[in-house]
């Protein structure tokens, strides 16, 4: 009798495991609401290429990925094109910016209500009032008389910027094999100068919980730089020894962070 008593308990205890296991994740994501998008923002010299490593990386892990191009125009008009895509997602956004692209995102996420977080990868955090080229650092290699590191491009009403070849490979992909940033110096995209220079607006990262990805070996946008801004927003920082293209070079940890942030809003 106890015997058998002991085996209907079994598949007593087995049925509820199979119903809790039915059960338990529907719950679960209920809970937690909708997997927000992803939308990823590249910074100048660059590209949305920049960021394949880290996209494959969130489409494994079952993630809605976007990677709008940011047009390095102007700092305002480059914010409202980002604002303006934002707009046409609906739920929640996680909005990642990079370089330069970190002040797009500051600007573009200001008022709405959809993006729950931002996170910034080697990336300007600007206040209000800010340029760019400000607050790189007082070591960064852009600190120097601009026409070392630049080369001028007359296009239109702009000035564009494009990163002179020893600048690109030495500075901005340091830490990426010599090879590989050779092969990314033919198509940076340019900043137009006045992107640089433009004020930024009401900062996002006021009213939006943010992290920061930290590169200990940033040589255009410093650490001591970084770590100012990243601690002014209030953002949880991981820091990791990679220089500008942290993105490229190390892409787990920056997914890793993402992610994070991902779990923390849901």
């Amino acid at each position: 009798m106890h015997h058998h008593r002991t085996r209907v308990l079994a598949v007593v205890v087995a049925v509820l495991a199979v119903l809790l296991a039915a059960v338990t994740p529907a719950a679960a994501s209920h809970q937690r609401g909708p997997k927000p998008t992803v939308v990823l923002v590249h910074g100048a010299w660059a590209d949305g290429s920049s960021w394949s490593k880290v996209t494959s990386r969130l489409l494994d892990d079952g993630y809605t990925v976007r990677v709008p191009p940011n047009e390095l125009r102007s700092l305002p008009t480059d914010a409202a094109t980002i604002r303006n895509f934002l707009a046409t997602i609906s739920g929640p956004i996680v909005l990642v910016g990079h370089s330069y692209g970190g002040a797009v995102i500051t600007n573009a996420a200001t008022g709405n209500p959809n993006v729950k977080a931002l996170v910034y990868v080697d990336a300007f955090a600007p206040d209000k009032g800010e340029s760019v080229l400000t607050l790189a650092g007082a070591d960064s290699a852009l600190a120097v008389p601009p026409e070392t590191v630049f080369d001028f491009v007359p296009n239109g009403t702009f000035l564009d910027l494009y990163l002179k070849h020893d600048t690109f490979v030495k500075s901005f992909a340091s830490g990426l094999p010599r090879s590989q940033s050779e092969k990314l110096y033919p198509s940076q995209r340019p900043l137009a100068l006045a992107a640089g220079n433009d004020p930024s607006g009401v900062p996002a990262w006021k009213t939006i919980k943010s992290w920061y990805v930290l590169g200990t070996r940033d040589l255009i946008i410093t650490p001591t730089a970084q770590n100012f801004m990243a601690t002014r927003a209030h953002s949880t920082i991981t820091r990791i020894p990679a220089g500008h293209l942290g993105l490229i070079s190390d892409p787990g940890p920056v997914t890793k962070v993402i992610e994070t942030a991902i779990h923390a809003t849901r």
